[in-house]
C-alpha cells in the first residue's frame, strides 16, 4: 500500500516541493504523485482525483498544465534523487511504461 511508501516518498517531495510557486499545486502534485504509486487498476484522470478524495479531475488536470511550477527543474531534481539512490557511472536507466491496451483510435 502507498502508506508503507510515504516516509521515502515525502523525502522525494520534499526535495522538489519548492518549485511550486503556490501551496495549492503543490498539494494537488503530492496527491497526483501518491495516486500514480496508489494500487489503482487503471491510472487516469478521474481515477487518480478519487484516490486523492476529489469530486473529478479538473484540480489535478489544472495542476499538470499551470504555470505554477518548473517542469523541468523538477524533472532534474527527480533525475539527481534517482541517480543518488541507484546510479551507477556504468548504468542505464530504461523506462518501460508497460499497460492496458487502449481500444479505439
Amino acid at each position: 500500500m502507498v502508506g508503507s511508501w510515504d516516509a521515502g516518498l515525502e523525502e522525494l517531495f520534499f526535495r522538489f516541493s519548492h518549485r511550486f510557486t503556490r501551496v495549492e499545486p503543490r498539494r494537488r502534485a503530492w496527491a497526483y504523485v501518491r495516486g500514480l504509486l496508489a494500487p489503482l487498476e487503471r491510472r487516469n484522470g478521474w481515477t487518480l482525483a478519487e484516490q486523492a478524495g476529489h469530486v473529478s479531475p479538473d484540480g489535478l488536470q489544472g495542476m499538470l498544465c499551470s504555470a505554477a511550477w518548473d517542469r523541468d527543474a523538477v524533472r532534474d531534481d527527480v533525475r539527481d534523487y534517482v541517480v543518488e539512490q541507484i546510479g551507477d557511472a556504468a548504468g542505464v536507466l530504461v523506462a518501460d511504461e508497460t499497460g492496458f491496451v487502449k481500444k479505439g483510435t
